[in-house]
């Protein structure tokens, strides 16, 4: 039997196959949030409010690191940041100065650096970082974020009144996801007179009272260099160890002569688990990871298995091709402003055959409506989509030109499409 065990940053904390207890494993074990972080908090907020400058503050790293991105100087795609939270020892050490952030790879513990304090600074969490884009055309984006968040950090500048478009419409959509765990940031202070901090302080208490995969060969690498695909995202439960079999759902979607779809799902095999620059020997739920595997890197490259579940083989959920929600709509559209209506258009009822976009955790497809009874309606899904009944969903209508959220749903139940013979990649 193989070993695996993981020493090579020897000021981090070992980590064990072979001594792993699942049953003692929790958020806060000291060999798991040496080198992985075990919450995600989203990072919200409308464009230009500082969320990637905050993230990079607590973090070390950037988040927009896009050719794309860096040209524009805005963030388009989901960004991700790990940071370590320490305290100092010393009871006596004053707030704020007895917290520190680091980068994943800092030592757990070391001297706090408060003049003739004499306290050590002690890892007590380790969080990821999950950075939305703030535009309004990109809210799509944003949504996917929502299935991977534990709490949100919702950023409100100082110099803009409260609240523009897409603090409304974000704040909306992790409410709708059940996200209770939020804290809003007053940013940008520094910008304006003590006053105005103070008058829109106001706005925001009164405001409030209204909420992927990649390839990682670069081009021309030789073909005896080339790497397996990388699954990118959460654990949702359970726990994922190197060398442990896999199964990817949907996997490859195709149709048959008949024009019907069918879906392979990609057998495989877990060959390396990190977190930021930290490699792991097991995760845990709760933190961003990243998931090695033999699976064809073509497969996975420019996010095309985002939507996919990953987990152990035979026990993850049905496909679906058509799902039955129970829904509720929004009495109007949040985030967009209409010309003479100050509180927004309102939100038309469903209507039979009409194209939405359906947020299902990270799988962002297609919907149209089917059939509709009071507040039950039936939605054929443009792509298959790997669910689980009770699963919450956000539906969206396109409104001019974008996309926008107009309520949520909770799936009942669905057409399930049976997996053709399954692809080993190993």
């Amino acid at each position: 039997m193989t070993v695996y065990e993981i020493s090579g940053q020897p000021h981090l904390a070992k980590q064990s196959l072979a001594e792993m207890d699942p049953n003692q494993l929790s958020p806060l074990t000291p060999e798991v949030i040496s080198r992985q972080a075990t919450i995600n908090i989203g990072i919200i907020g409308h464009v230009a409010h500082g969320k990637s400058t905050v993230v990079k503050c607590l973090s070390g790293a950037a988040t927009g690191r896009f050719k794309s991105e860096k040209d524009r100087n805005m963030t388009i795609k989901l960004g991700y940041a790990n940071a370590k939270i320490f305290e100092c020892d010393n009871d006596k050490c004053p707030r704020p100065r007895r917290f520190r952030s680091a980068g994943p790879s800092k030592e757990d513990v070391f001297p706090c650096d408060r003049p003739r304090c004499g306290g050590q600074f002690r890892l007590v969490r380790h969080v990821s970082f999950v950075d939305c884009p703030g535009q309004d055309f990109l809210m799509a984006t944003m949504l996917n974020g929502t299935a991977v968040m534990d709490a949100a950090l919702l950023l409100i500048a100082a110099n803009d009144t409260c609240p523009q478009p897409q603090t409304s419409e974000h704040l909306a959509a992790i409410s709708i996801m059940n996200l209770n765990s939020i804290l809003v940031l007053q940013n940008k202070i520094d910008l304006v007179k003590e006053v105005q901090a103070k008058e829109q302080y106001q706005q925001i208490i009164d405001f409030l009272k209204v909420i992927r995969s990649f390839d990682v060969n670069k081009p021309g690498t030789k073909v005896d260099d080339l790497k397996g695909g990388v699954a990118g995202g959460s654990i949702l439960k359970g726990i994922l160890k190197i060398g442990q079999e896999i199964e990817v759902r949907p996997g490859i979607v195709s149709k048959d002569n008949e024009g019907r779809l069918q879906c392979c799902p990609l057998l495989s095999k877990i060959v390396s688990l990190y977190a930021e620059q930290n490699d792991l020997a097991f995760a845990v739920p709760g933190g961003l990871i990243g998931v090695g595997t033999k699976i064809d890197p073509t497969l996975c490259r420019a996010d095309r298995l985002v939507g996919q579940v990953l987990g152990e083989v035979g026990a993850l959920p049905e496909i679906y091709t058509k799902i039955q929600i129970i829904y509720f709509l929004l009495r109007r559209l949040v985030g967009v402003r209409t010309e003479g209506d100050k509180k927004g258009a309102k939100v038309a009822k469903l209507t039979k055959n009409e194209m939405l976009m359906v947020n299902i955790g990270s799988v962002c497809t297609g919907g149209r409506v089917l059939a509709i009874k009071d507040n039950l309606a039936k939605i054929q899904l443009t792509s298959p989509a790997c669910v689980e009944v009770s699963e919450k969903i956000a539906l969206s209508r396109r409104v001019n030109y974008d996309f926008r959220l107009i309520g949520w749903g909770e799936i009942r139940r669905g057409t399930v499409i049976k997996p053709q013979v399954e692809i080993p990649t190993t």
